[in-house]
């Protein structure tokens, strides 16, 4: 990961009043929503809106995504051109069911600036199917991110999304091992709950234990409990140093396991410790 991405909130790109209360607020992303969050009627005039954010810039270190209407829509195809042309940081597609889907997008796109990367919603039953085949993109498009789109996702399946989100444990898993196999960001889906503080905690908790990187939110009041569980704890950072200290001392130069604070550790360990001292200076923690 070359950047944070512990929190991206969702805003719909219609509500500018919104939009500029962000530009303050201490989330790692923010994503203006051309989709779901905008009525139809309201639709050109929030894209018109979304345009001129990113041209504007003033978010400082936080990404500026726009989620575009998918290409089964009557919008889609003009938002893609359109976002192409400003150039955000990435352009968050819909409802990706396949890897033609991805390649079809990455198309309409070609003529965005380097910087602005492709992220997809993986939220759908087919694409539940066909982890590997869209993960694979990354090789040969703009592809860097999946988002998991699990309100989706559960209306599709008829399946109760709770707390413990127990029916969707194994896709969850899946999603996340397919995102690493090619190398992808993979963010968590959205907890429903705004006032419940304790549920949002325990699923950013199960969600760093299944290993992603961050969580999408709806609301900014739980952004410090996200930032705060996808930072690596205080101890967290003293054991990663205890082991890179450990495999830096000239008699371990040589050893591909080795014991650290009563533990053995090997070199795969030191590499996740690398990575964990990175994200805390990333975040400035």
């Amino acid at each position: 990961m070359t950047r944070p991405r512990r929190s991206l909130l969702y805003m719909p790109a219609s509500n500018l009043r919104a939009i500029e209360k962000a530009r303050d607020l201490p989330c790692d992303a923010v994503v203006l929503d051309l989709e779901d969050a905008v009525a139809p009627e309201a639709k050109a005039a929030a894209r018109d809106i979304a345009l001129a954010v990113v041209r504007d810039g003033g978010f400082g270190t936080r990404e500026l995504i726009i989620r575009a209407n998918g290409l089964d829509t009557p919008w889609g195809r003009d938002d893609l051109a359109a976002l192409a042309s400003v150039g955000p940081d990435a352009i968050l597609v819909p409802k990706v069911n396949d890897a033609a889907e991805v390649a079809a997008y990455d198309a309409l796109i070609a003529a965005a600036p380097e910087h602005t990367r492709l992220w997809a919603m993986i939220e759908t039953t087919r694409a539940m199917f066909r982890l590997e085949e869209i993960a694979a993109q990354a090789r040969t498009t703009r592809l860097s991110c999946w988002v998991m789109g699990t309100n989706d996702l559960a209306k599709e399946m008829r399946a109760t999304l709770d707390v413990e989100r127990v029916p969707f444990l194994g896709f969850l898993a899946q999603s996340v091992a397919a995102a690493r196999a090619y190398g992808l960001t993979i963010l968590d889906g959205v907890f429903n709950g705004i006032d419940d503080a304790a549920g949002l905690e325990a699923q950013c908790r199960q969600g760093r234990a299944f290993g992603f990187d961050g969580k999408t939110l709806i609301h900014p009041k739980q952004i410090e409990t996200c930032n705060r569980i996808f930072t690596p704890s205080d101890a967290e950072l003293a054991a990663a140093r205890a082991v890179v200290a450990a495999f830096a001392l000239p008699e371990n130069a040589d050893k591909g396991a080795i014991r650290v604070d009563g533990r053995m550790v090997e070199r795969l360990h030191l590499a996740e410790a690398e990575a964990v001292i990175a994200l805390r200076e990333m975040v400035g923690a």
